[in-house]
């Protein structure tokens, strides 16, 4: 190490002190071993989408009220979300000093999660509308998301070996973002907005399930 430079620690993972390094303007980026792929590679399509998931969450927190318990266990999912992002752009096959993996501990934690949330909600015999509220909407959304990042990480693993907790770690995620998402409604007083199979077909139009939308002006 050159004097004057300190080394850094295990929370100062990366120097970000250069934004714009026109590196990746000819349609390639750097994975963490440092080899040059491209922009549309499976790996970073994997990595790219667990970014996008990671800002969808960041939206549904600040919808969240402030004393939410939902929003302490965003904060830890945006967090491992990273260690994620982190593992998927490190091949398996990268030498040298040890590599930040998902482990099953993290997968478990989702788990009881999810376990905790069910046990406090009525039964669900059909789909729901997303959008009853501004935050269960925002936490849809990133269960849609979060299930492509699953997709493009389950393709990648096809073509090159990939952690599978990273995999478990998706799948379980999905659950718990629309678990989630039922929690953040269960103070409103309506009854959630449900899916009625067929509900403005013709066969049911004399039920009249849904409301009639206003002729178009």
């Amino acid at each position: 190490m050159s004097p004057g430079r300190r080394r850094r620690s295990i929370d100062e993972p990366v120097n970000l002190m250069r934004i714009v390094t026109r590196a990746g303007d000819a349609g390639q980026t750097s994975l963490a071993d440092r080899a040059r792929v491209g922009k549309d590679s499976l790996r970073v399509e994997a990595f790219g989408s667990v970014d996008e998931l990671n800002a969808a969450i960041g939206l549904a927190f600040v919808a969240l009220p402030t004393g939410s318990p939902l929003r302490p266990w965003l904060t830890r999912i945006q967090n491992e979300l990273f260690d994620l992002g982190a593992d998927l752009a490190t091949p398996f096959a990268a030498r040298g000093r040890s590599r930040l993996r998902v482990e099953e501990d993290q997968v478990a934690a989702l788990d009881a999660l999810c376990t905790q949330l069910v046990a406090r909600q009525e039964p669900l015999r059909t789909f729901l509308l997303p959008g009853d509220s501004e935050a269960s909407a925002r936490l849809h959304l990133a269960r849609t998301i979060c299930r492509r990042a699953e997709r493009r990480s389950v393709a990648l693993a096809r073509r090159e070996q990939i952690n599978p907790q990273v995999l478990a770690y998706l799948n379980r995620l999905g659950d718990l973002l629309f678990i989630a998402a039922r929690a953040a409604d269960a103070e409103r007083p309506e009854p959630p907005r449900r899916w009625r199979p067929g509900a403005s077909t013709r066969a049911r139009a004399a039920e009249r399930i849904l409301p009639e939308p206003p002729p178009a002006t």
